[in-house]
């Protein structure tokens, strides 16, 4: 059955009820160079919103404030209805040390400028953005409960961590009695599949729900591309800034197109664009709960959406998972072999049937 916007899904071992899309709002506003004018990032939200989409993401610098201002402004008429969520630590201000990063004093900060520039009285989801490796874990977890005791917060999170670390987190804000994080925010799309490894299960194991951010590879899983861009200078092909930051990136490189390829194979097969075989693939795992979207237009929300309808066969998902595969590494290469593998849970109520 085609899932739709307004089939929702519970945001890790939360309450909190999201739809498996969420709408990435870095494309609103222009001080970076590619993003949509006011009038066309409205168009993108209310084509979400009217779709039942409720889950919509930011943060306190996207394009220099105007992402979080512009959603502010027009999620004003049905706050209530929508789970927002914004992230800290990349709020720095020239000669200030203790601005930016995730310390007490930088979160506090931060929070209380996205406050502002959402125009609201509360975020639904905070997430720690950068992880820096060197704030103690109970000053940062601490300061989250605070702002949740206090009402600005009523969710906390994290994105772009250690899987040790995270899972620290997560058994000492539990030991603590402090609120726990409930959504990991990681690259993960066909050509990044790393997060597979670690991240992946051990959020499944400790209750986040995962929510990859660029699921379509900065736009390489589109097809937009080509082997040319490789060797091409800045600018031949219309888009010259998007492109020399997915070169400097590694999102264009010959492995990267193999892949392409075969997403582009699948698309034709299925009557369906390359963008929604990508974002369709994520859906597949079960450890997601919803990818972020960056569409700059209403044409490419209106394709991305598409990905909600897109229904693989058994061999389709097979070639796309061998095109894109990854290494485990140890101990995952070693526990999985058939040699060293223990017995499953499922297996062990098997034998105990027997």
């Amino acid at each position: 059955m085609p899932l739709r916007l307004d089939t929702y899904r519970l945001l890790g071992r939360s309450g909190l009820r999201v739809s498996p899309l969420a709408l990435g709002t870095a494309t609103f506003g222009t001080e970076w160079g590619w993003g949509a004018e006011r009038d066309e990032a409205r168009k993108l939200f209310d084509l979400y919103v009217e779709r039942g989409g409720n889950f919509i993401d930011t943060a306190v610098t996207y394009t220099n404030g105007s992402s979080e201002r512009l959603l502010g402004e027009f999620a004003r008429d049905n706050r209530e209805s929508l789970v927002l969520a914004t992230k800290y630590t990349t709020l720095r201000r020239p000669g200030d040390p203790n601005s930016g990063g995730p310390h007490r004093k930088s979160l506090f900060a931060s929070v209380e400028a996205s406050l502002r520039q959402l125009n609201t009285d509360y975020i639904d989801l905070l997430y720690l953005h950068v992880w820096d490796s060197t704030t103690p874990v109970e000053e940062i977890l601490r300061g989250m409960d605070d702002l949740v005791r206090q009402g600005k917060v009523l969710y906390v999170a994290i994105s772009n961590g250690p899987a040790w670390q995270v899972a620290r987190m997560q058994a000492t804000a539990d030991l603590r009695g402090w609120s726990p994080l409930v959504a990991l925010q990681i690259e993960y799309n066909l050509i990044e599949r790393t997060g597979e490894r670690e991240l992946i299960p051990m959020a499944r194991e400790m209750g986040l729900g995962v929510v990859p951010w660029s699921p379509l590879a900065g736009g390489a899983l589109t097809g937009k591309y080509s082997r040319d861009d490789l060797t091409a200078p800045d600018g031949a092909f219309g888009d010259g800034t998007r492109r020399s930051l997915n070169l400097a990136q590694g999102a264009l490189t010959e492995r990267n197109f193999a892949i392409v390829d075969v997403v582009r194979e699948v698309a034709a097969e299925l009557g369906r664009t390359p963008a929604q075989v990508g974002l369709a693939w994520t859906l597949q795992n079960p450890g997601v709960t919803a990818p972020v979207i960056g569409a700059r237009t209403p044409a490419q929300l209106e394709d991305n959406l598409g990905a909600l309808e897109v229904d693989f066969t058994a061999s389709q998902l097979a070639r796309l998972d061998g095109a894109s595969a990854v290494e485990l590494g140890f101990p995952q290469d070693l526990l999985t072999r058939e040699t060293t593998r223990q017995p499953t849970r499922g297996d062990l109520r098997i034998e105990a049937r027997r």
